[in-house]
């Protein structure tokens, strides 16, 4: 019987204790992160041209047509998008889902083109490309709705934040609602950003995967913050930068394993998930990683520059449950 080797499992190469000193580097990570999330914010809604300015909007924000059909053999997605595509329809998208038959099509109406006229051509180049096909629904999104859609969207990255900042106010204190809405502000427009930057589409899963991300930003802060709460009231004459960089050592081996599992699986996600998911992986990728960045380098560096009144942790510090 074999012994088993001192590296496995794989986790044991790494390091039980660290002392990394992150808070050395806090003003030059607040100038470069304030500067990135400016530029991101300039790419979002530059040009200055509704609905979307900067991002490419896909048809639930912008109006188009979606087409649910139903081949006689395994429908052939290439043909359909291609087909689609030389007609001169902007955002073609095409998924397969339920059989084989299947496949669902949304399509962008050029500019000054009937919807219905639209519909007519799509519907016939595709039964001339594919032979007999059966439309089972046929669904026109206009101005208005995706103007809805948009709005409401918005409106839930809005609510999504705020709601977020007030939970760790009250859990933790003004100083540390104020790291963590840093810290969340940064990691959407900077998500906002990369959408901009590369040209993906932004749709409603975009707004799915950028809430999910305001929420892993949110779980990766509180673990930080949590634990300098805790080591300020353990070690009350030690200076606030050594306390955050005790702290943030303590939870990194915790906060590595957990992205590096999330990135795995969002990893496969991205390679096998198809184009409907495509965009919400790549989205939760780019997220995982800067909400771990932000949860060292903003919020704990907000945290640092604005203190805590150290001679009133008692009060500011204690678990609300503890509190008068």
């Amino acid at each position: 019987m074999t012994q088993r080797s001192s590296w496995w499992p794989l986790i044991k190469l790494l390091p039980v204790k660290t002392s990394f000193q992150f808070m050395r580097y806090a003003r030059l990570a607040l100038i470069i992160s304030g500067t990135l999330t400016a530029l991101a914010l300039a790419v979002t809604v530059y040009p200055l041209t509704p609905p979307c300015g900067g991002l490419n909007c896909g048809v639930d924000f912008k109006g188009g047509t979606v087409l649910e059909l139903r081949t006689t053999g395994p429908a052939d997605i290439g043909k359909i998008r291609t087909t689609l595509t030389g007609l001169g329809f902007g955002d073609v998208q095409v998924q397969a889902f339920g059989s084989p038959n299947d496949a669902l099509v949304r399509f962008e109406t050029p500019d000054g083109q009937n919807p219905a006229v639209a519909v007519g051509q799509a519907k016939q180049a595709l039964t001339q490309a594919l032979g007999t096909v059966r439309f089972e629904r046929t669904e026109v999104v206009g101005p208005k709705v995706s103007g809805e859609l948009l709005g409401a969207g918005i409106l839930a990255l809005g609510l999504g934040i705020v709601l977020m900042m007030v939970y760790i106010w009250f859990r933790f204190g003004l100083t540390f609602g104020l790291g963590a809405m840093a810290a969340l502000i940064h990691d959407v427009l900077l998500t906002f950003g990369l959408f901009a930057v590369t040209g993906m589409e932004f749709s409603l899963n975009t707004v799915a995967a950028i809430l999910t991300i305001i929420g892993y930003s949110v779980n990766d802060t509180v673990v930080v913050l949590d634990r300098v709460r805790e080591n300020l009231r353990k070690y009350k004459r030690m200076p606030l930068g050594d306390v955050i960089d005790l702290s943030v050592n303590e939870t990194l081996s915790r906060t590595v394993i957990t992205g590096l599992t999330g990135l795995m699986a969002l990893g496969v996600l991205a390679a096998f998930g198809g184009d409907s998911l495509y965009g919400f992986s790549i989205a939760m990728i780019f997220g995982i990683v800067v909400g771990t960045y932000s949860s060292f380098f903003v919020a704990a560096s907000v945290v640092l520059f604005l203190g805590v009144p150290r001679g009133e942790e008692a009060e500011v510090l204690k678990p609300l449950d503890a509190r008068p």
